[in-house]
């Protein structure tokens, strides 16, 4: 069992808590006075940071939403007031991919980026990378900070990092096999776009000697259906990952799996809080992610609304480490339920349940209203020489069973829906 930092990852949970609180205080510290955004933010709510003496304590502070850094992003151009430096300390910009709404900047100095790295270790070590790996990273690189902090991850641990950008998708394969790649980093839709690729080119996926995939970016890696065709087509072992571009790489999988995703308590708050109440929910019970990181002082976010839901469990994990996990990863998003005919829905359990057939390649979700009564359509792309009535029934029949939903299913002519390299966007709702 692999371990970035040991110490850490082992420590007694009174101990983390002490870390966390030293950490926290010692942020506010360099941010009030400084940090437009949240002095303004305390200030305002009448918050004196010096009185926060323990965790708990942190429930008197606001919480934070992604809306609110936007408005402070508008109002100040272009970068926003949640900047605790002068401009000319940052030295990273990146910003979020906007999935789900106008993209937010992100700045980060150097030591910040040296803070996403070290949070990026632990990932890596969780899913056992050691520096005779060599590390395959299928992108050409954007502002969305995607993988970019996986790169600097890996050169702590000093893994060997495998660019991939400027390539296509069978290219990319190749260059996997004459470099003898054994790990990569990628979304789940991609994992299973190089499959899609490769079985179409006749290309022998055994000749790359792929051991690991590390899976991020989207839903998918914490999907059963599709966590399970990615290592049966690759004949790899897979592990999920979760972090967002305004908050840093959070949780990680380990080698005991399935048992969710260990959080990285040494760099963050996380409470759980019913997304309708904000009351804190039972333990074990699901609801909302808030996230204080405590490593980034350029650009914290304090007690941040993740939109993610989860569900935390403290107990020991047979790796040794303290760290409590997400049972099953990110569940789903908060804004992503939608409701058909009275049943909540999330987009991650249809996933679940389309994955299963392994004649589906790719699929497209649609929700409307017909007569007044939510709608759900099922667009599916086959692998060619599939027949379509099997497939259809297959995937009616799983959506009827689990999720008690008739569904409309459409076969559509093979590579007509669109294929992604980064994040999916398969849910449509047509109000």
């Amino acid at each position: 069992m692999r371990f970035f930092d040991h110490a850490l990852e082992t420590m007694p949970p009174k101990a983390i808590k002490e870390l966390q609180i030293e950490k926290l205080r010692s942020m506010f510290k360099k941010i009030y006075g400084h940090n437009r955004f949240y002095t303004d933010k305390f200030d305002t709510a009448g918050i004196d940071h010096k009185a926060i003496q323990n965790v708990n304590d942190m429930a008197q502070i606001p919480l934070t939403n992604k809306e609110e850094l936007i408005k402070a992003q508008q109002d100040n151009p272009p970068f926003g007031s949640n900047a605790t430096f002068p401009e000319s300390a940052y030295s990273r910009f990146h910003q979020t991919s906007g999935t789900t709404g106008k993209p937010l900047r992100v700045l980060d100095t150097p030591e910040s980026w040296e803070w996403w790295g070290r949070c990026w270790g632990f990932v890596l070590t969780g899913a056992g990378l050691t520096e005779n790996d060599r590390l395959f990273v299928p992108f050409s690189f954007g502002p969305f900070i995607g993988f970019w902090a996986a790169l600097e991850g890996a050169r702590i641990i000093n893994t060997m990092m495998i660019p991939g950008g400027g390539r296509d998708s069978l290219e990319r394969l190749h260059l996997m096999k004459e470099l003898g790649v054994t790990a990569i980093c990628c979304t789940p839709t991609y994992a299973l776009r190089l499959a899609e690729v490769a079985w179409e080119a006749e290309f022998d996926l055994n000749e790359i000697p792929l051991r690991i995939s590390i899976l991020s970016g989207e839903p998918g890696a914490n999907v059963p259906a599709t966590k399970s065709r990615v290592e049966s087509v690759w004949n790899v072992k897979s592990y999920d990952h979760a972090g967002a571009s305004e908050v840093g790489a959070h949780s990680f999988e380990c080698e005991i799996q399935p048992n969710g995703t260990h959080v990285n308590e040494s760099e963050f708050i996380v409470e759980v809080l019913n997304p309708d109440t904000l009351e804190p929910v039972s333990e074990g019970e699901q609801g909302e992610l808030i996230i204080t990181n405590l490593g980034r002082i350029g650009f914290p976010v304090i007690r941040y609304r993740t939109g993610d839901l989860v569900r935390l469990n403290h107990e020991p994990c047979k790796c040794g480490r303290t760290f409590p996990r997400f049972e099953g990863g990110v569940l789903g998003r908060v804004d992503d339920m939608v409701v058909v005919r009275g049943i909540n829905v999330f987009p991650s359990a249809i996933e679940n349940l389309v994955r299963r057939s392994d004649e589906v390649e790719e699929f497209r979700i649609t929700v409307s209203t017909v007569k007044q009564m939510g709608h759900l359509s099922i667009e599916l792309d086959l692998k060619k020489d599939t027949n379509p009535e099997n497939a259809k029934n297959d995937v009616y029949q799983q959506i009827r069973n689990e999720l008690g939903l008739s569904s409309e299913i459409k076969v559509v002519p093979h590579g007509s829906l669109p294929r992604f390299e980064m994040k999916a966007r398969r849910l449509h709702v047509n109000n």
